[in-house]
């Protein structure tokens, strides 16, 4: 499997931005962990997400990292007068009526951005989803980029990203490895922590079943 062993880290430049959101976040008791793929496109995973919380760690997390995130969000937030604000902070509006193409709109923006960082929620919801959406993995495997552990563990009070891997297609092998990564990360609400099982991999147990 193709994993971070294969792909340089990318070195921490910090500014004075990313100084002073690092001591901000020390005062309130977290640190920012990890180091990210030294490539210019990569999908993150941003689990488990069971609280409003987790979007602000993890964007001030991203800011001390030194990446630009981008995120999806409904595109009826972007008709107001917020549109440009949330443009400005990431944000890409998505038609739900379209949401079946959404994959190939994202590999689309992967192929023509000269640098792209998709941060995506697998459990799409803060309720606990009986299954994770599956994304994250199909917009990796068709725009042939790494896909990044991001993680928010309120045990040990750290955000920031774990190990990441370049998909192989083999769905049941990559999943094995997020999830040993992400089973023992405590989420706010750890009830509302999900299966981390893809719609696919029920299916295909269904059918060997």
């Amino acid at each position: 499997m193709s994993s971070q062993s294969s792909i340089p880290t990318r070195p921490l430049r910090p500014t004075l931005l990313s100084r002073l959101v690092r001591r901000l976040l020390r005062l309130l008791g977290w640190e920012v962990v990890g180091t990210l793929p030294d490539t210019r496109h990569w999908v993150l995973i941003g689990a488990h997400h069971t609280s409003n919380l987790d979007t602000p760690f993890m964007l001030a997390a991203a800011v001390v990292l030194g990446v630009p995130l981008s995120w999806l969000a409904k595109a009826e937030l972007f008709r107001g007068p917020l549109a440009p604000l949330l443009r400005a902070v990431g944000g890409i509006p998505i038609d739900r009526a379209q949401r079946s193409n959404t994959v190939q709109q994202m590999v689309n923006l992967f192929r023509s951005r000269p640098e792209f960082y998709l941060a995506l929620s697998p459990e799409g919801t803060r309720k606990r989803s009986e299954y994770w959406k599956s994304g994250f993995y199909h917009i990796a495997v068709g725009a042939g980029v790494p896909i990044v552990f991001g993680f928010i563990d309120y045990r040990r009070r750290q955000v920031g990203v774990g190990p990441f891997l370049v998909p192989t297609g083999d769905i049941e092998a990559d999943m094995r490895v997020i999830r040993d990564f992400y089973e023992p990360i405590v989420p706010r609400y750890p009830d509302k922590k999900g299966s981390m099982i893809l719609p696919e991999q029920d299916e295909r147990a269904a059918v060997k079943g």
